[in-house]
């Protein structure tokens, strides 16, 4: 059978579990690589080559920095002095919420972000008489706007990144989602602020699902215990992780983005800030393994011609000479409503060299296409299951499947708009 045909069958395969999650999604990941090397279309070196991508190991170093600062307890001390300073007037309050979440989901586990702010929000809704539904929803929504600002801040953004990388096509740097990240959080949050707010349902608070906001908790990094956090250390990781930041802003040759976050991940276990199994705790390896599998994935789409075949179905479609805007905006609206129902990272992972695959073949450049995919797969805000921050905030809110809806679809929407009007500016076809 030929290469491109059994690769395809094998995406096929993959695209229903990473729907119906039948398996773990870092399982299929594995599995679909691991089937491209049984049946002969990769070579056995290239079968797990992607758990040596530099990426991979930029990632993992970055979790752990992010568990530092959920360990140490200082993401929890910076968003509890924010949002107490803000004062009980549900505007202001909702303005210093989105704020502090954005900033911190930006640098660390947006899902950690929201576990550590989810109790003290309540409280400070229940002491000043305000419906902690019109708080919890934009700490969802800022989660996950705040993501899309830096590399590490959501999986989707290593997934396209590496696709690039994969591909051999240059990538992008650690700050240049921002071009799009921080004008789509200050569209998104100054629409919350005074429109979005007003569809957002007034509900008595719903049962706060403990378990879940522990284990996320505990997934970031952030202790189980309430004892008295060391603030000698909060102040070390606090350091650790500026540092690593300004490594990576100047762009050193000498040492690169996955090297910076090593030597910042070392540092964090070497101070105490964390300690070895805590550290091994803080890694998300859903998303290293799912991201490793499916790069072998796309080396597989691109060397066989699989990649190519879609691309021209999907091109051939929308007839002679396709607008690249267009076809941005189409692409966006994959990406984006598919999210709404099965993860992010697996979106981006099953989107990412179809997209570069498409761009080629219409003689663009591919960076714009995937920087839309990308984005795409982090606005979701429509349904509860489409990220976990919006699965966490469903019950404390009281929401149904419909608030989503009628809160997230116009935020969807604006998204899609900023997002095809914006970066084609930074990232021109």
């Amino acid at each position: 059978m030929d290469p491109a045909i059994i690769t395809l069958c094998v995406l096929a395969v993959a695209a229903f579990l990473f729907i119906t999650e039948l398996i773990p999604l870092a399982v299929t990941a594995m599995a679909a690589c691991t089937a491209l090397g049984i049946l002969g279309v990769l070579p056995s070196k290239q079968v797990y080559a992607g758990l040596s991508n530099s990426t991979v190991v930029l990632f993992g170093g970055m979790f752990v920095i992010g568990a530092a600062m959920f360990k140490t307890g200082l993401a929890e001390a910076i968003g509890v002095a924010v949002v107490k300073k803000a004062g009980t007037n549900q505007v202001p309050l909702m303005a210093a919420i989105m704020l502090v979440t954005i900033v911190l989901s930006s640098v660390s586990s947006n899902t950690g972000t929201v576990a550590c702010l989810m109790p003290v929000i309540i409280g400070i809704c229940q002491a000043a008489n305000i419906s902690p539904s019109k708080e919890l929803m934009p700490l969802a929504i800022a989660a996950n706007v705040g993501g899309t600002i830096t590399m590490i801040g959501t999986p989707p953004n290593v997934i396209v990144t590496g696709a690039l990388s994969a591909a051999g096509l240059p990538t992008f740097g650690f700050f240049e989602f921002a071009y799009i990240g921080i004008p789509l959080s200050i569209i998104i949050l100054v629409y919350t602020l005074f429109i979005g707010r007003h569809f957002i349902p007034d509900k008595q608070a719903g049962e706060m699902d403990e378990e879940a906001v522990k284990a996320a908790a505990e997934e970031a990094g952030a202790s189980g215990d309430s004892a008295p956090k060391s603030k000698t250390k909060m102040w070390i990781s606090g350091i650790i992780l500026l540092g690593v930041v300004a490594c990576m802003a100047l762009g050193l040759k000498t040492l690169p983005l996955h090297t910076a976050a090593v030597t910042g991940a070392i540092l964090c276990v070497v101070t105490g800030c964390l300690k070895e199994k805590e550290a091994y705790a803080g890694i998300d390896w859903v998303t290293i393994f799912l991201f490793a599998g499916m790069l072998s994935v796309a080396t597989a789409m691109e060397k066989t011609g699989a990649g190519k075949m879609i691309a021209n179905t999907v091109v051939n479609m929308m007839g002679d000479n396709p607008n690249p805007y267009v076809l941005t905006a189409v692409l966006f609206l994959i990406s984006n409503v598919l999210t709404q129902f099965m993860s992010n990272t697996a979106s981006a992972a099953l989107l990412a060299p179809i997209g570069i695959s498409i761009a080629q073949s219409i003689g663009a450049d591919p960076k714009p296409v995937l920087m839309a995919l990308g984005i795409a797969a982090s606005m979701a805000f429509a349904t509860p299951m489409a990220t976990p921050p919006n699965t966490l905030v469903l019950g404390p809110g009281g929401f149904s499947f419909n608030d989503y809806v009628k809160v997230g679809v116009p935020m969807c929407l604006i998204s899609l708009v900023a997002s095809v009007i914006i970066i084609p500016i930074f990232w021109p076809f």
